[in-house]
């Protein structure tokens, strides 16, 4: 007997929940790429990117008032050249451009990509016609779930802020081309310590996923407004198919870069002792030969000098007897 249109089946409540319980943690992960286009790109959360930005800039002539998402998907100004995706795209009141990108692992020439991306937003404000070059700020987001190798001996300095500058002044000689990199593994802060709003985005940032429920001194409308679209509950069936395809990708990528680690490490390990047996033995022969040279001269020393000692004898003697043939 098939129950009434209007009433769902006695299970379909269990289903759901089941459905649900394949992802342990309350909220999305910020750092796969649905996590961070749901809290960050959608057009009903467009506030929070805005707030996120305002804390991240402080830009002196004024606060971001209105964002409007832009095509992501960037193509050359020639026929079959390479495309640029980026994570995010975005433009404030004024025109100027914001390419804001998550990157989960480390990747060689990243700088250079960051590089690479901030040319379709300068490029693209060229109209046809008369034009006097004249450009709206551009400014590259990057939030890191890594270290580049050259900052790992400044543990404590976990944002950069890069502009075109003098190399002997120091001056920025252009100021409307600005690059942020976050290095989110450097930001240890605990709740209790945060100070200023944008400490506590990146505290949410990197502990989203962790949390069981927003922290007293995170009670804020924006905050609470994160936090709510975050629930991993309130995604559709759709979106949460779609999160832990994004999940499972962000797993198999932290699997490999640890397996590579591991590789690494491994390797490394093998070739110190490989190395560790070979000097070992080269300065155990440098060593041995040298023990053995000074030993050989001191014993050569040795043995001259007994031989030396019979041979004086030998002429003492015979110095002797030829002085008594002498003497009668």
């Amino acid at each position: 007997m098939k129950p009434p249109k209007n009433q769902k089946p006695a299970n379909t409540k269990r289903n759901k929940k089941m459905f649900f319980q394949q992802i342990k943690d309350k909220y999305i992960d910020p750092f796969t790429d649905f996590g961070f286009k749901k809290l960050f790109g959608e057009e009903c959360n467009k506030d929070l990117l805005l707030d996120f930005l305002n804390e991240l800039l402080h830009k002196d002539e004024g606060r971001i008032v209105s964002i409007s998402y832009l095509n992501a998907e960037k193509y050359g100004i020639v026929k079959d050249s390479r495309k640029a995706v980026f994570d995010l795209f975005c433009e404030n009141e004024k025109g100027e451009k914001f390419v804001v990108e998550l990157q989960k692992a480390k990747q060689d020439f990243f700088k250079d990509r960051t590089l690479y991306y901030s040319t379709f937003p300068i490029i693209e404000q060229a109209p046809v016609g008369e034009w006097n070059f004249e450009l709206k700020s551009v400014y590259v987001v990057a939030i890191l779930n890594f270290v580049f190798d050259e900052d790992k001996n400044d543990p404590h300095k976990y944002r950069y802020d890069v502009m075109l500058s003098d190399i002997e002044t120091h001056k920025v000689f252009y100021d409307k081309l600005t690059f942020v990199y976050l290095e989110m593994p450097k930001f240890t802060k605990e709740v209790e310590e945060l100070e200023t709003n944008f400490e506590k985005w990146l505290y949410v940032i990197n502990n989203l996923k962790r949390l069981e429920e927003i922290p007293d001194k995170l009670r804020t409308r924006i905050f609470e407004k994160m936090f709510a679209a975050a629930e991993v509950a309130q995604l559709t069936k759709e979106e949460h198919r779609d999160y832990v395809n994004a999940l499972n990708t962000y797993r198999d990528w932290q699997n490999i870069v640890d397996t590579a680690k591991a590789d690494g490490k491994a390797e490394g390990r093998a070739e110190g002792r490989t190395e560790g047996r070979a000097e070992g033995l080269e300065e155990g022969l440098a060593k041995g030969l040298a023990k053995g040279l000074a030993k050989g001269l001191a014993d050569g020393l040795a043995e001259g000098k007994a031989e030396g000692e019979q041979e004086r004898l030998k002429l003492q003697q015979e110095i002797e007897r030829l002085n008594k043939i002498i003497g009668k």
